[in-house]
């Protein structure tokens, strides 16, 4: 990496002309890898004047924040993890008041305000409650780029309306910027900013260079002689350098193991004795091996020799165990654990002794109901443990589906796989945003549009709908639709139409889920698998709808027929 996330940090707090200080900040730089995967948290909390415990709750949320933080799932968006962490501070707070003797009286209770920041890659992330602030310093222009959560009844008397500990929820502002080296970010208590003028605040920061420690005293120290009576804290962080990562330097660190030769029965593999091949594509080699340590049948998968020189290829293909360790699920390829030093680039999972969903429709041409019910939750199972870390799988077929000898269902094949943490870093080389297999993949993708859970559940209705009919709901048609206008045409082929004995019910629950449209979907996989199972009101009470809306070529084709006649009966005539 040729550059590194790099920054500054001064602070200084100070109780003012109060007997305790009520305010709380912090700064937390980890090491790598979580300065890449997490990136850099700093935070200021401030205390309520009218509560003897505010202190309590501002450095609860301000340690609660820079620790478990860090103990999120990196596989989670900057958003998720920071608003799960501060959603978890406020009900802690709340809850707090709320056995306290001050349970009736809020102004008294565990609340304080809060601004915090992760600065992760190039982005700065922001989350504000209160009426604490945060500035941007750039080109010695000095920018609020918080909102006061205050309330004014009138010219000289105001309300906090939202801080942390008030009510069981709170509403939190969020927003994303980019971050350019040299930019200069201040927090302030409003001690500090409501004594203190910008232009102090701004010559303060340039008169002290380096030492942004003495820039937040003289800016503290202004405040004081200014007449605040408040609680004042400053924090300056100054973004030194950022990451940067070229495709070339890329390539080499994801290199640094050789790449394994090519592997034949009986050879000797790293501690694997190798079986036979079981797969090999363009994307990849996939061999039965043996475990020489536990005696255990593994598999092991190997970059594909013809893709060994493209970075974007070989990032997805080590993204693949990356995301089997963080996921733990009975419906998804486990990894092997690593006992010892790895010497080639390489994938090992557990063997699934069965076959491919797509072997097994084959075998199974006219399943019952029941059984497709049943292979569509175990699915959704595993779906549901990528979508709770903020992965979508992309690329959900019967070929990356494995069914084994005792039923058990297991999605396989991450390397299409979207994980919102890692997204938000610098560095995916050139990927394809189109990943998957067409015949499965969601309308929007064509379109450029932004994707969600919503599109792997688009994939799994595909899927129901093929194990109950043989053929896809669109045919080949969803990759041709480049337009929203062409994918509104798409005629979905109902499933009664090839099996009389499935219910009208269940064949909705299905047109649903495939909709070309993502927000006309099931919101929720639960809901999807409910409909599947029991009749859905709404379409029980649903009319048959109108020839022209069922089969518009068929209504003007009738249309035009009946015109013919009327005319032929008039000219005879």
């Amino acid at each position: 990496m040729s550059g590194q996330l790099k920054i500054s940090a001064g602070q200084y707090s100070d109780k003012g002309r109060k007997e305790t200080n009520q305010d709380f900040h912090g700064v937390y730089i980890p090491k790598e890898p979580q300065l890449s995967t997490k990136g850099i948290a700093f935070a200021v909390a401030d205390g309520i004047s009218s509560s003897d415990v505010s202190h309590i709750a501002s450095q609860a949320a301000v340690a609660g924040f820079l620790t478990d933080y860090f103990c999120t799932s990196e596989a989670w968006s900057v958003k998720k993890s920071v608003q799960r962490v501060l959603m978890a501070s406020n009900s802690w707070l709340y809850a707090q008041t709320r056995q306290s003797r001050y349970c009736y009286d809020k102004d008294r209770g565990y609340v304080c305000t809060l601004s915090a920041m992760v600065i992760k890659s190039t982005t700065a992330h922001i989350f504000h409650v209160g009426d604490t602030r945060i500035y941007r310093l750039r080109d010695r222009d000095l920018e609020q780029l918080t909102h006061d959560h205050r309330l004014w009844v009138s010219q000289d008397k105001s309300y906090l309306s939202r801080a942390l500990g008030i009510d069981s929820h709170v509403e939190i502002d969020y927003q994303a910027l980019a971050v350019a080296a040299g930019d200069i970010f201040l927090l302030a208590t409003d001690g500090v900013y409501e004594y203190a003028s910008s232009r102090f605040m701004v010559h303060a920061i340039n008169a002290c260079g380096d030492d942004l420690d003495s820039a937040a005293k003289t800016i503290v120290d202004e405040a004081y002689r200014q007449g605040s009576t408040d609680n004042l804290t400053v924090q300056i962080v100054r973004v030194e350098s950022l990451p940067v990562q070229d495709a070339g330097e890329h390539y080499r660190s994801l290199t640094e193991l050789p790449f394994p030769p090519v592997l034949e029965a009986r050879a000797q593999f790293d501690g694997y004795s190798i079986v036979r091949e079981l797969h090999a594509s363009s994307r990849s080699h996939i061999y039965l091996a043996v475990d020489n340590e536990t005696s255990s049948q593994v598999v092991i998968k190997t970059p594909s020799i013809d893709l060994r020189g493209d970075p974007a290829y070989l990032e997805r293909f080590l993204m693949e165990d990356w995301i089997a360790r963080r996921i733990n699920n009975a419906h998804v390829l486990k990894p092997c654990a690593q006992t010892r030093k790895r010497n080639f680039l390489y994938v090992a999972t557990e063997f699934i002794d069965g076959q491919t969903l797509r072997q097994w429709m084959i075998d199974h041409p006219k399943p019952d109901l029941e059984t497709v019910r049943g292979i569509v939750e175990q699915i959704a199972k595993g779906l549901r443990a990528f979508h709770r870390l903020e992965m979508l799988h992309q690329d959900l077929r019967p070929d990356n589906v494995m069914i084994d000898g005792s039923g058990t269902v297991k999605i396989i094949d991450f390397g299409s796989t979207r994980v919102a943490g890692i997204m938000e870093i610098t560095s995916p080389v050139g990927q394809n945003p189109i990943l998957g297999t067409a015949q499965y993949t969601a309308p929007e993708y064509f379109l450029g549009e932004q994707v969600s859970e919503h599109s792997d559940l688009f994939s799994l209705g595909v899927i129901a709908y093929q194990m109950l009919t043989g053929k896809l709901p669109y045919g080949a048609e969803v990759a041709k639709c480049k337009t929203r206008a062409a994918q509104n045409r798409l005629m979905y082929a109902s499933v009664c139409n090839q099996n009389s004995e499935i219910p009208a019910w269940v064949d909705d629950a299905i047109r649903k889920a495939v909709h070309p449209n993502p927000y006309k979907r099931y919101q929720d996989l639960s809901e999807f698998l409910f409909d599947l199972r029991h009749p859905n009101q709404a379409f029980l009470n649903k009319t048959r709808p109108p020839l022209l809306e069922r089969n518009p070529v068929a209504f003007w084709q009738g249309v035009s027929f009946i015109l013919g006649i009327t005319v032929i009966t008039l000219l005879i005539k």
